[in-house]
């Protein structure tokens, strides 16, 4: 399997331990999830050790199906080293873009990969674009980049119109990590795909612009 499998497992593996052990110790859950008037209170920690815990097991499952599949083509393009760093870098850009939009909801709370795994997908779309995705509710392949820009602009949706229990500015903040992150790494994409980069960049200078216009 090699040292690039080995980062994933690694990866899967703290997740898995650490979330069996919220599940099963509620003080351990409260202390390291993800808290806005903890974290202002001085326990920054919370927006790192919040990205490997999970609600329950279907929420595990689904967090690291997704990473699973999206992981081996980042490290193909960039290595394990480097995959790590997207990974790490949009767990902690999902958290500080929740705890900003959230800042003044001491009760906000929050758990998951969501964050790093969105920012794994989107740096994977990012470096190819054209590959295809399958959605088990859509009977025809669909150009990655398509799902990224759609993923994102129903992200903004939920973050404008708090649609279900879920993160998605946690998601965004990732994604944006993902994309900033890989682009830094890989700048030749700039020169072979600036087409791609840009339309990928579409809901974030949209996400921008809401917010500067207090539509957000």
């Amino acid at each position: 399997m090699g040292n690039l499998s080995i980062v994933l497992i690694v990866i899967i593996a703290a997740n898995a331990l650490i979330s069996y052990k919220g599940f099963n110790d509620y003080g351990f859950f409260e202390k390291y999830k993800f808290n806005v008037g903890r974290i202002r209170a001085g326990e920054q920690f919370r927006m790192f050790s919040s990205g490997f815990l999970h609600a329950d097991t279907t929420h595990l499952l689904f967090n690291m199906l997704t990473l699973f599949f999206f992981a081996d083509r980042v490290i193909f393009f960039v290595g394990s080293v480097n995959f790590l760093v997207i990974y790490v870098a949009s767990l902690l850009l999902g958290s500080v873009l929740s705890f900003y939009f959230h800042k003044e909801e001491s009760q906000y709370s929050a758990v998951g990969a969501s964050g790093a795994v969105t920012g794994i997908l989107y740096a994977a779309i990012l470096l190819d674009p054209r590959m295809s995705l399958y959605m088990f509710f859509i009977p025809i392949p669909i150009p990655a980049y398509v799902f990224g820009i759609g993923y994102l602009l129903y992200s903004i949706y939920g973050m404008k119109n708090r649609v279900g229990n879920i993160g998605h500015d946690a998601h965004f903040g990732g994604a944006i990590g993902g994309f900033v992150i890989t682009l830094i790494m890989v700048p030749s994409l700039f020169q072979t795909d600036l087409l791609m980069v840009g339309l990928l960049s579409v809901p974030i200078i949209i996400l921008f612009v809401m917010h500067k216009t207090g539509k957000l």
